[in-house]
């Protein structure tokens, strides 16, 4: 066996080759379970304080809508008296699964490491490295789209109706929108996956280039203000340029693999 040979061989077995019984696998379960509870539940309290500076940037648009109309009539309604407090709870929530993330996911990672090819760790820590930050950046563009699509639906408000908005209601689009910004900027990290699968070649992801800018042009319509063209237009940009980079990435990977088959003599020898 040739020195390639040991090393490809190395790299396909477990990092940790102990058998455990399913009740051991189990206690860990539960134990790495406990120590991400209790992340979340310090990172809550931490974040329940930091609810005033969230409250006061989601209703920005809001007042500056009420500032524009000279409407007092405009802002946050609480439907019952738990409201107020239900409020910041859903908020120290979504920030404690923030601020509790690197915990929560290094249990996670500890937990199924073992079980995992040194190959595999390396493509897992490079997808990770590389969705986290793309993640969050698509949170920070949705946080910044966000007020311009509240002011845009303000505009269809009839004349003399108010825009009284339901509290709880309010901030769970203006959350599910930064989510969801924040997921459309992660999903070239799992085309590149489905390639080192094995699932989808480069030249599949790139021929379908047409269908990705469409569909980016249209949610970047959809997120942004209709008057807002530049908006529109950088955030479409910023979908397509991630999409033909993970198609290139992608292509190059095919392109090593390839050459690595035919080393092997596994692949006929045809031109590139």
């Amino acid at each position: 066996m040739t020195a390639l040979d040991k090393q490809s061989a190395a790299s396909d077995k477990p990092r940790n080759e102990r058998r455990m019984s399913l009740g051991a696998h189990l206690v860990e379960l539960r134990r790495r379970l406990m120590i991400s509870a209790a992340a979340l539940v310090v990172a809550m309290i931490l974040g329940f304080f930091l609810s005033d500076p969230v409250i006061a940037f989601i209703t920005e648009p809001v007042q500056r809508i009420a500032a524009e109309r000279g409407d007092d009539l405009v802002g946050l309604t609480f439907s019952s008296v738990t409201s107020p407090f239900d409020l910041r709870m859903r908020i120290a929530f979504s920030l404690g699964i923030f601020l509790a993330a690197p915990v929560w996911l290094w249990q996670i990672w500890a937990f199924i490491m073992p079980g995992l090819t040194r190959k595999e760790v390396r493509y897992t820590i490079g997808f990770v490295a590389a969705a986290i930050p793309l993640f969050f950046a698509g949170c920070y563009v949705g946080a910044l789209v966000v007020p311009h699509v509240i002011e845009l639906m303000a505009t269809f408000t009839p004349e003399g109706a108010n825009n009284l908005y339901d509290a709880k209601l309010f901030y769970d689009f203006s959350l599910k929108l930064m989510l969801v910004v924040g997921v459309s900027f992660v999903l070239p990290v799992f085309l590149v996956a489905l390639n080192v699968a094995g699932i989808m070649s480069g030249l599949a992801i790139i021929k379908g280039w047409r269908v990705a800018v469409l569909l980016a042009t249209v949610f970047a319509a959809l997120a942004t203000p209709a008057a807002d063209v530049v908006s529109m237009l950088m955030l479409a940009g910023i979908l397509v340029v991630l999409f033909f980079a993970a198609a290139g990435l992608s292509m190059l990977f095919d392109r090593r693999k390839n050459k690595r088959l035919k080393a092997e003599g596994l692949l006929p020898d045809v031109a590139e």
